[in-house]
């Protein structure tokens, strides 16, 4: 690894990996490595390197959805023109 030209950025008081894109290509099963530990890796792009990308720990979703949180939060109303009824369009 290229641990001179890859750099450590301090954001929101962590450190983020950075890698431009040669880097990563050449080092992207370590960098995997890295996320699936959960770390985050910015990439980035252009001798400017400007940041183009971040490569993130996947969260797997949750098992459990609550319905109804939005229940008298938010109101639907058709035009008096409108061709079908609500129960039609969401299918009830």
């Amino acid at each position: 690894m290229y641990t001179n030209n890859i750099a450590l950025n301090i954001i929101e008081g962590s450190t983020m990996l950075s890698y431009t894109i040669g880097e990563l290509k050449a080092n992207f099963s370590e960098v995997i490595g890295k996320v699936k530990e959960g770390e985050k890796v910015k990439v980035l792009y252009g001798k400017a390197k400007e940041p183009v990308a971040m490569i993130v720990p996947f969260e797997k979703p949750s098992e459990y959805r609550q319905l109804g949180i939005l229940k008298g939060k938010a109101t639907i109303e058709m035009s008096e023109d409108f061709k079908i009824t609500p129960e039609e369009l969401f299918g009830l």
